[in-house]
């Protein structure tokens, strides 16, 4: 099949890694609302414009969408692109697609929890306090908790640009042994 025929499905594989990040950032954001609503209220809240009499648990929602979305498009890209040129068949290309946004939202929930881990750690000892400003008005443990989680999600997100090559790869192989009736 050539490259062009394969092209809908990379449109179709970009718009479900924006998806994925907007349903990923929207109950990440549920569970670090939960871990430091201050973080919220005095942080995100205004920095995404919520009006105040938005539901706290809408609102971090909204901003879980809007602060993520980009990063299915940003990350999957490079893989997609990679699959568009390399995968023979749109079939293995949209299933390699969908495993590779899978593999990334596994990894960013997987790094969230870390974050969350070693920012509840971390509000324990007196130490890191100053090594970060935290804003006025705000609960340290609150903050390293959900500013924690938040920072290491999205570098799970990065280093899933990275991991969103192994099913694409492995796709090529895949195809390429059906294909010629040899083994992946």
């Amino acid at each position: 099949m050539t490259n062009l025929g394969k092209f809908p499905v990379f449109f179709v594989l970009v718009i479900l890694a924006a998806i994925s990040a907007a349903v990923f950032g929207a109950l990440h954001n549920q569970l670090s609302y939960s871990v430091g609503p201050d973080y919220f209220h005095v942080i995100k809240f205004p920095q995404f414009n919520l009006a105040p009499d938005v539901s706290p648990r809408v609102g971090a929602a909204i901003v879980g969408v809007q602060a993520s979305w980009w990063m299915g498009v940003i990350v999957g890209i490079p893989a997609f692109l990679y699959g568009l040129f390399r995968v023979p068949t749109a079939r293995t290309y949209l299933a390699a697609g969908i495993g590779a946004i899978g593999a990334v939202v596994l990894l960013s929930a997987f790094a969230a929890l870390l974050g969350l881990i070693a920012g509840i750690a971390l509000a324990g000892s007196g130490w890191f306090a100053d090594l970060i400003a935290i804003p006025a008005g705000l609960d340290r443990a609150e903050f390293l908790r959900a500013g924690m989680m938040h920072d290491a999600s999205y570098l799970g997100g990065a280093l899933g640009a990275l991991v969103a090559f192994w099913p694409m790869h492995r796709a090529v192989a895949i195809d390429r042994a059906r294909l010629t009736g040899g083994q992946p």
